[in-house]
């Protein structure tokens, strides 16, 4: 793969006169792509966001409220001043739809009007929750794909299609893992085949089945979270939201026929480390609930492997590399590249060292007062390697109390049962939640990422990390882990999620 030689300024000029369809843009990293668009390249003809909503005026709600309104927005907005609503009047395009529906559910006349006009097409739009239900999960992340590579190819000026994936795809694979394209079928088990017309079936011959059953509403949600996973782990993935995804990126294989297409594979996604306001993020994320289970000493375990180097990313560093990547390989026809956007090879960061810095900030930083107004010490987090570690100290500590708390319960004619009940419910909750985030807590891969490290190579990197006002740096080497965690992630983490 060769590339020719950029800089900051080729980047941004790119995107003057272009429009862009973006789909995912109310997530975290919708609004930090928006966002830096805007920003820096106010010429930009159009951003059109494709929302889920019951009609434009709804639409126009959810950007005010769901984008614009947040905080990530405020440089913008005095950039721009009285002209800001004017400005983003201008730029931004809503649109009702949804990648769940082909033609993302435009009618005919706007399907026309839209595909004449789009020159990138990024793809975001996803759900993240790693226990999702099978068929929500497949609807947006399989066939949200399907549907926004055809839609892609009716759009007669498009000149690329980025889709944003996740390195983790890779499931629970060791060593080295190179960014390399799923092959349609392609599972991560030794003598398993998959095929996702089947897959398809198999979700809506049981819908049918529930709903012939007359199953109610939260048996036919827990029915479909744990079809969603047993599917995945027969096929090798950890979870629901890994295995739909990699069928996501075998969708795109199969189905870009010459369209020009970028695969942006993140690792964690963290709080952005630079622009426009350093510690900005949305949402708990992976991390974060590990961050926030012991601020609030809600979380007093943990499987995690001090040894094992944990892949994170800052937010605006990921879409730094999405905007280099797409003026690198936008009209290349021959181009289905994919982008490892990690850390792990360049600039590992050692379980180890987020906890110490976790416990660290919150010992200087109590979290809480007491009833007085002194400071309460915090009680360290129990970490566990492995699993199995865990659940041993976990069945002396917590199962054998439960157990013995419901049998006395019984014995008392129910006095207890209420007690139990909300215990056991907390409890079963946490181990459910801990075993989710075990594959990336206890994750032996590294990501290379050679293609990206080519992308930082082709540009100047002086430009890259300082050019006025703003940068394009998506280099880790450029990241000093203990500072980042210590004096943004975690004030980033209780300013804009708590």
């Amino acid at each position: 793969m060769r590339i020719s030689e950029m800089d900051v300024d080729r980047v941004v000029g790119y995107f003057k006169g272009k429009s862009i369809l973006i789909t995912g843009s109310t997530g975290f990293l919708g609004k930090v792509l928006v966002e830096k668009i805007l920003r820096v390249q106010p010429d930009v003809k159009k951003l059109f966001l494709l929302i889920r909503a019951s009609d434009v005026e709804s639409v126009k709600f959810r950007i005010h409220n769901e984008i614009m309104g947040k905080q990530i927005f405020q440089v913008l907005k005095e950039k721009h001043g009285l002209e800001f609503d004017n400005f983003v009047k201008e730029k931004i395009c809503p649109l009702v739809g949804d990648v769940m529906h082909e033609n993302f559910g435009l009618d005919t006349v706007k399907l026309r009007e839209v595909s004449k006009d789009i020159d990138v097409i990024i793809n975001g739009a996803a759900t993240t929750n790693f226990s999702e239900r099978y068929d929500v999960a497949f609807d947006t992340n399989v066939l949200g794909v399907k549907h926004t590579c055809e839609f892609a190819k009716k759009c007669t000026k498009l000149k690329m299609l980025l889709h944003v994936s996740t390195a983790y795809v890779a499931g629970e694979k060791e060593g080295l893992i190179t960014e390399k394209t799923f092959l349609m079928g392609e599972t991560l088990r030794v003598g398993t085949h998959l095929d996702i017309e089947i897959e398809l079936n198999l979700i809506k011959d049981t819908k049918r089945e529930l709903r012939a059953s007359s199953s109610t509403e939260k048996a036919e949600r827990k029915t479909m979270k744990e079809l969603g996973l047993k599917r995945a782990r027969n096929f090798g993935w950890p979870n629901t939201y890994l295995f739909t995804k990699a069928m996501g990126e075998m969708m795109i294989g199969h189905l870009r026929g010459d369209v020009p297409v970028v695969i942006i594979r993140p690792s964690i996604i963290t709080s952005t480390i630079k622009e426009p306001l350093p510690g900005w993020i949305e949402g708990i994320r992976t991390v974060d609930t590990v961050i926030m289970g012991h601020a609030k000493q809600t979380l007093p375990f943990f499987v995690i492997n001090l040894d094992l180097t944990l892949d994170m990313i800052p937010g605006d560093m990921v879409v730094n590399a999405m905007m280099a990547a797409m003026a690198a390989h936008s009209e290349d026809h021959q181009a289905q590249i994919i982008y490892h956007v990690t850390s792990s090879v360049l600039n590992p960061t050692p379980s180890s060292l987020v906890i110490d810095s976790m416990h660290r900030y919150f010992v200087e930083n109590p979290p809480c007062k007491g009833r007085n107004g002194e400071r309460v010490r915090l009680k360290k987090m129990r970490i566990f390697s492995t699993l199995a570690r865990l659940r041993l100290y976990t069945a002396i500590k917590y199962e054998l109390p439960l157990e013995m708390l419901r049998l006395l319960s019984i014995a008392l004619c129910g006095v207890f049962s209420r007690r139990y009940n909300e215990l056991n419910r907390k409890y079963r909750f946490l181990m459910h939640m801990i075993e989710l985030y075990a594959p990336f807590a206890l994750f032996k891969g590294c990501f290379d990422d050679t293609n990206l490290e080519r992308l930082r190579m082709a540009m100047n990197k002086d430009d890259q990390i300082n050019n006025g006002a703003y940068s394009l740096d998506f280099d880790p080497k450029s990241i000093h882990w203990v500072d980042y965690f210590y004096g943004v992630h975690i004030p980033g983490v209780l300013k804009y999620c708590v």
